[in-house]
């Protein structure tokens, strides 16, 4: 596995695992669609959540969330609405996590929710 496989995966463990504690059951996770894959499927209150995870080691090329640009966004919400149409969801949101760290340091995490809103 390459250096950004390695920590792609790692920061998808550690949003997984800090969802885990506030509360979200994790549904499924790295879900192919037409649209792009979804990183982490969860659940919580009757709302389905899609969780894309950004995270890097360093700030050499910006913070996680700098990735999280529009075209990502829409990429986010095409996926996620193809997901809930094949399932019959129909309370959902897109959020995102952001993770900086390193595998065996204690990781920084940004959680924003609902980041594709403005997009309707």
């Amino acid at each position: 596995m390459n250096h950004n496989r390695r920590i792609g995966h790692w920061g998808e463990e550690v949003a997984a695992a800090y969802l885990g504690k506030k509360g979200y059951r994790i549904v499924e996770r790295n879900v192919r669609t037409p649209y792009g894959e979804i990183d982490l499927v969860a659940e919580i209150e009757g709302v389905t959540v899609f969780v894309e995870v950004k995270a890097r080691t360093s700030r050499v090329y910006g913070l996680p969330e700098d990735a999280l640009t529009l075209r990502k966004r829409r990429h986010m919400r095409a996926a996620a609405g193809h997901y809930a149409a094949e399932r019959g969801i129909e309370t959902w949101q897109c959020d995102a996590i952001a993770v900086e760290g390193a595998p065996g340091l204690p990781p920084r995490l940004k959680h924003f929710e609902n980041i594709t809103a403005d997009l309707e």
